[in-house]
């Protein structure tokens, strides 16, 4: 068959592929071409067509142009929409697929996938309509019907920029590097508004972009699809179950029909992950985000306390600047300040003001200012209570705020330690004020009144090493100003 004919008969299936319509005994026409044209390799390693399981049926039946996964892992989602992407990518003339991973090595691993399904196709559309130009580690392209298939990481910044993208699948998006928020927005700059996009991860805790894409799908037209370990038909321990089932088992079965070999699986996964069980092989969206991660403080008493704190009574400063409580003659106050690194880039500035009798939250700002800026706005908000101590982190730039405090704004009420105005952050002085934050927060959470802060303990975690600090791609510098506030009040005067 010439070139020509091929490009038009692979034109004609891609047609389909968009449909949402059934057919042949309730199959889509992405698990019909799937089937007949795409080789995997199994669990077992063996090559075998690439037939729908449940998990890919179900996304194949509900999918939409925007669509956003949660699931368990192992499920072979990553499979099926690279696989209806490639498809998609080789019946559909000026196509751009891009594919992108959290890591080098997962980027890797999905385009082998891909080359196998190339790799595999039949001999005379390889050599015909579907010849390459290019077959890397990163792209493969189909000159003669101008289509190309690319894959490449999050940690790339600049991913996708200047492309026109059609099809775009993010994968593992919740375990993204850096601003892996900003990334995304890049990314869906290259996408026009017929083009087809997944994002697809295990849940990370409850906090991050996967996260907050999760929460606001509805309100940005993207397609929830969750999926469950069950939905796997490998997950299942053939081994007689020993103890009784108790009333957790009990309830999956008379609502989701598990079977014995499923509770006996689950009791195999209880042991091997312990209280993570819920984040690697999720029963419910809500359960698995909530008990990811590794949050430093008490998540329970966190979103109490969120569900019940108010907006602010005023906000200043173009809106950087929350405040609660006004100043109060005869009430003494603490101003406490991180400076962040100063100017418009790099972290904010945040500063906390707190009654220093009773370690209430009065008024919260952050935002990104000059150094000068700093130190003229700290004064400010000290002056307005009743020249309140004012507590500056010296580390970094905080010396030259501590400077400009002295000379250009003149005020002298300020916290000094051993005889050196400023607050010192060291390897000392940081678990000994989280620890005073913490404690607070548990025995005393209504004190605390803003949402960015309550956030920020929500996303303030410990890493495999041990190390506490923010997730990635949050911040802490709220967080960081009231425990140093807390530290400074509770040492007294």
């Amino acid at each position: 068959m010439a070139s020509n004919e091929e490009i038009e008969e692979l034109k004609s299936f891609g047609a389909m592929l968009d449909e949402p319509f059934e057919m042949l005994e309730g199959e889509t026409p992405a698990a019909c071409l799937a089937q007949f044209l795409l080789k995997i390799r199994g669990r077992g390693g063996a090559i075998a067509p690439l037939r729908a399981n449940r998990v890919q049926t179900e996304f194949e039946r509900r999918r939409g142009k925007r669509n956003i996964v949660l699931k368990a892992r192992q499920m072979g989602l990553s499979t099926w929409i690279a696989g209806r992407f490639f498809l998609k990518t080789i019946t559909q003339p000026g196509t751009l697929t891009l594919e992108v991973a959290h890591t080098q090595e997962a980027a890797e691993d999905l385009f082998r996938m891909v080359h196998r399904f190339y790799r595999r196709l039949p001999v005379t559309l390889r050599e015909g309509a579907l010849k390459t130009s290019k077959a890397n580690v990163r792209a493969i392209s189909f000159p003669k019907i101008d289509s190309e298939y690319r894959v490449e990481t999050a940690g790339d910044p600049n991913a996708g920029r200047g492309l026109t993208v059609q099809n775009l699948h993010c994968s593992e998006v919740a375990r993204w590097p850096g601003d892996a928020a900003e990334v995304l927005a890049g990314l869906r700059a290259a996408l026009p508004p017929q083009g087809e996009v997944v994002l697809e991860s295990t849940a990370n805790g409850a906090y991050g972009c996967f996260y907050d894409e999760w929460m606001k799908a509805e309100e940005t037209g993207y397609v929830r699809h969750f999926f469950p370990w069950w939905w796997e038909a490998a997950y299942v321990d053939e081994d007689a179950l020993v103890e009784p089932l108790d009333e957790a088992e009990q309830s999956l079965i008379a609502l989701h029909g598990l079977t014995e070999a499923q509770i006996a699986f689950r009791r195999g996964l209880q042991k091997q992950y312990g209280r993570m069980m819920v984040q690697e092989y999720p029963e419910s969206a809500e359960a698995c985000f909530l008990a990811s991660g590794h949050c430093v403080f008490d998540v329970d008493g966190i979103d109490r306390r969120m569900g019940s704190v108010e907006g602010p009574l005023v906000r200043r400063w173009n809106g950087d600047l929350e405040v609660w409580y006004p100043s109060l003659e005869g009430k003494q106050y603490i101003v406490a300040v991180d400076p962040a690194g100063g100017g418009s880039e790099g972290d904010f500035c945040a500063m906390q003001v707190i009654e220093r009798a009773t370690g209430l939250q009065c008024a919260e700002f952050r935002g990104k200012l000059g150094l000068l800026e700093i130190a003229q706005r700290a004064a400010e908000l000290a002056v307005e209570y009743q020249h309140a101590l004012l507590v500056v982190e010296r580390n970094n730039h905080g010396h030259a705020v501590l400077a400009y405090l002295r000379t250009a704004c003149g005020y002298a009420r300020v916290f000094a330690q051993n005889g050196v105005e400023g607050w010192l952050t060291t390897s000392l002085t940081r678990p000994a004020m989280l620890e005073v934050f913490g404690r607070v927060l548990i025995e005393h959470p209504e004190v605390f009144n803003s949402r960015r802060l309550l956030r920020e303990c929500r996303t303030f975690v410990r890493d495999a090493a041990g190390r506490t600090q923010a997730a990635q791609g949050e911040h802490d510098d709220c967080l960081m100003a009231m425990a140093m506030g807390l530290a400074v009040r509770r040492a007294g005067p």
